[in-house]
């Protein structure tokens, strides 16, 4: 299969960029190909959604997966005559089944489904006509480029007092995640951030005991980061900031780790004060599985833990991501990487004059918000000018 364009992963961004070149840089259906594992396109974004018991976006309406960032608004229905409850304040953040449900329409106008290819990317190598990728099903597939849209969600964070061969302790974001206690459980959530804080909340109105522990107090930020760093005030200087170990030091400087936004908030130290949900601030030092009451966990504060079930809400582990997919193309074409690991890429998010970038591997030059949805959105401005120049280059040689 010769094609024009491989994207590999079929999450957030990659549909999205799918979107944009075929809307935008007009590349043909048959020439465009998204390669990912899922049953369907964006199942990862659904299923880790679903498990936080999600109800409102943290970022507004305006980020979304069409080409026009009206577009989710417009879908919503008259401001006069939609549902009351599909936006919710401040900045309209839409409710999750709306976004849902737009994307479905998204993914059903460009037929991005019948783009998909079930299957896991293991191998590119790459020459000066393109990359050839191997693919899980055994099959072979070349293309002139390749977006590597790959995200960190195989990757969740595990703390090393967790151990990983017990049932009763699962992160809530690991493949096929099957913890929810099915009878009442006494259960702590591990972890200071929005998921953290929507798991312990979707636990509780389940009828738990729930305790969640952080390892500081619970943070409140509206965004994961400030939204200068969607336009010149704050990416001017990163961008003329030439040293590469000092960018990531502003991304990380930048980033809201471990924070809520103030809805999350307000439902937390509410059911807080109400005696409904336990918090405990303190970094867990050890775990005792045997304890003969069920799982005990020693804080730093002193503190004993005593409960029947533990959930990691702990994050991704910070390593770049892609695995020895992205190991061995790093190696085989001798791809730039900055200290931490981390592509190198040039203004059009290009690795290599055939491979590009986009979600974590293109913050170093998108920036804290590269991960999220308007970090899509900003990268699809980037690949449909790169796209199209490529088609005008071509045009003029013929």
């Amino acid at each position: 299969m010769n094609l024009e364009w491989v994207i590999v992963g079929g999450g957030i961004h990659g549909v999205h960029i799918a979107a944009r070149l075929l809307g935008q840089a007009k590349v043909e259906p048959e020439k465009i190909r998204i390669v990912d594992p899922g049953d369907r396109l964006l199942q990862t974004w659904r299923s880790c959604t679903q498990t936080t018991g999600m109800k409102y976006l943290r970022s507004p309406a305006v980020h979304q997966l069409d080409l026009s960032p009206w577009s989710l608004d417009r879908f919503a229905g008259h401001p006069k005559t939609r549902k009351p409850d599909l936006f919710a304040p401040p900045y309209d953040r839409p409710k999750l089944t709306l976004f849902n449900d737009h994307c479905n329409q998204v993914i059903e106008t460009y037929n991005l489904q019948a783009l998909h290819i079930q299957a896991r990317a293991t191998r590119c190598s790459v020459s000066c006509d393109g990359v050839r990728m191997s693919l899980s099903n055994d099959t072979d597939i070349s293309a002139a480029n390749v977006v590597l849209a790959i995200g960190m969600s195989e990757q969740p964070e595990w703390p090393s007092w967790a151990p990983k061969n017990d049932e009763r302790i699962q992160h809530i974001f690991a493949k096929d995640f099957d913890g929810w206690p099915s009878v009442h459980h006494s259960v702590a959530v591990v972890g200071g951030g929005i998921s953290a804080g929507q798991i312990a909340l979707r636990l509780m109105h389940e009828g738990h005991d729930v305790h969640l522990v952080s390892r500081h107090c619970l943070r409140e930020h509206q965004f994961d980061s400030d939204p200068g760093w969607l336009g010149p005030r704050f990416m001017k200087g990163f961008t003329n900031e030439p040293n590469m170990n000092r960018r990531r030091e502003l991304i990380r400087s930048a980033r809201h780790k471990g924070s809520v936004p103030p809805d999350v908030q307000v439902a937390l130290q509410s059911a807080i004060r109400r005696n409904e949900l336990k918090w405990h601030e303190g970094e867990v030092e050890k775990l005792d599985p045997n304890s003969s009451d069920g799982i005990q966990l020693v804080l730093a504060t002193g503190a004993l833990l005593k409960v029947e079930r533990v959930l990691l809400a702990t994050g991704f582990a910070a390593h770049r991501p892609g695995g020895a997919l992205v190991d061995d193309l790093v190696e085989e074409a001798s791809l730039p990487c900055a200290t931490c690991g981390y592509p190198i890429v040039d203004h059009s998010l290009r690795w290599h004059p055939r491979i590009f970038v986009t979600g974590p591997l293109a913050e170093l030059e998108l920036g804290p918000s590269s991960r999220n949805i308007s970090g899509a959105r900003r990268a699809g401005d980037r690949l449909v000018e790169a796209a199209l120049a490529e088609q005008n280059l071509d045009t003029a040689q013929i």
